[in-house]
């Protein structure tokens, strides 16, 4: 047991710093790691503990760390996600440093992260493009497709200025993190992390970080496709604004400005006429506009509701303006709109005695008010679905 170790178990208040490892059969790389944590620790004068959350290995990797004198917690939930919020529940540290235990990052140059936290960030993210990638360490497709897209789609969508959103070295405030509520058992807790900082407003920032080819022989847990999707997949479902909102309203700006236009009689640009099809396919857009410009409060409600998302001011003032009761006003005065128009349109049908009726002409003052019924429905029954959603419970 290290000396380090044994100021932690004389006085766990003195913690200071835990260093820690998600471990899967890593005993290739496992004492690398944590001979360079605890130089670390020792040089720098630091009250730290080292903490290896296994994830069920079967390589020897726990016996390795208990002969070194760090301690291990079993993870029997398996996944990235799960070995790591293991390790910080039992943490005793006021800030934790993760890393991969696979000698990819080096663990006895920590000083920026240790600066940045003392300093009062919560969330220290380090950053591998601008700190180097070693030749060999990341594939081709990571490094120039993978990483610099979902970075990217990461500070569009929460507004989060971080070049590497997926580097695996950070450190943060252990308890501002806990207050996070993180859910994530997968490869997507990276993802989680970063995304609920910037959410609840934490203080982040990041450190130039040095990936180094990782000292392995077995091909890494990572899958290329199949993880890629998963945060793409993460980052959308926590974005109902752009998963939801701004696709919906384009849909519904660009079905009303193709009515309106096509409401006086077919139009000719560049030899190309649009008629009632086309009007068709913009009644359409109106639909799905608002069906799914609804999607988007419903989700944001729900997520709220699970403390997913904290409160905003906004979404609470939108809620004491758009009641149950006016929800049903507005969507029953679409609706009769759209009724008194089917009804208008029977009475022209009627003038011709039922007959054959020219169809572009008729079909271009159907389509509207069959429009304003289907919306008119959609916007009633979504009020009692809000409505739902906002009852209160314990």
């Amino acid at each position: 047991m290290t000396e380090n170790t044994k100021s932690i178990n004389t006085s766990l208040n003195t913690c200071e710093l835990t260093i820690l490892m998600p471990c899967l059969n890593e005993a290739e790389t496992l004492a690398v790691c944590i001979n360079k944590a605890k130089n670390y620790l020792q040089n720098n004068n630091i009250i730290g503990e080292i903490l290896i959350a296994d994830n069920g290995s079967t390589d020897g990797s726990q016996e390795i760390a208990q002969t070194l004198g760090v301690s291990v917690i079993n993870v029997k939930e398996r996944g990235y996600g799960s070995a790591l919020m293991g390790g910080i529940n039992s943490s005793n540290g006021m800030y934790i440093i993760m890393g991969d235990a696979d000698d990819s990052y080096d663990f006895s140059s920590l000083d920026l992260f240790i600066e940045k936290l003392k300093s009062g960030c919560d969330l220290v993210m380090g950053n591998r493009f601008k700190g180097g990638i070693k030749r060999g360490a990341m594939p081709f497709l990571h490094k120039y497709l993978g990483n610099p897209v979902l970075s990217g789609i990461g500070r569009l969508f929460f507004r989060c200025p971080l070049g590497d959103f997926h580097c695996g070295l950070r450190g943060f405030n252990k308890q501002s993190i806990q207050t996070l509520n993180l859910q994530s058992t997968g490869m997507e807790f990276a993802s989680e992390m970063v995304v609920k900082a910037a959410i609840n407003k934490l203080d982040i920032t990041e450190v130039p970080t040095i990936l180094h080819p990782d000292g392995r022989n077995r091909p890494p847990h990572l899958r290329t496709w199949r993880d890629g999707w998963r945060h793409l997949r993460f980052l959308l479902m926590f974005s109902p604004r752009w998963l939801f909102f701004y696709p919906g309203i384009i849909l519904l700006l660009l079905g009303l400005a193709s009515m309106l236009i096509l409401a006086t009689g077919p139009k000719n640009i560049y030899g190309i006429t649009f008629d009632i099809h086309t009007m068709l396919y913009a009644a359409m857009c109106i639909i799905l506009g608002v069906q799914v410009v609804s999607f988007s409060l419903f989700t944001k409600i729900f997520a709220i509701n699970l403390k997913l998302f904290p409160e905003k001011e906004i979404i609470t003032k939108l809620l004491d303006i758009f009641t149950l009761e006016k929800g049903l006003i507005i969507g029953g005065l679409v609706t009769l709109i759209g009724f008194i128009g089917s009804i208008y349109s029977v009475f022209s049908w009627s003038e011709h005695s039922f007959g054959n009726l020219v169809p572009s002409s008729m079909m271009r003052l159907v389509i509207p008010f069959v429009t304003c019924i289907v919306v008119g429905i959609q916007v009633a029954f979504s009020s009692f679905f809000l409505s739902i959603l906002q009852i209160k419970h314990k």
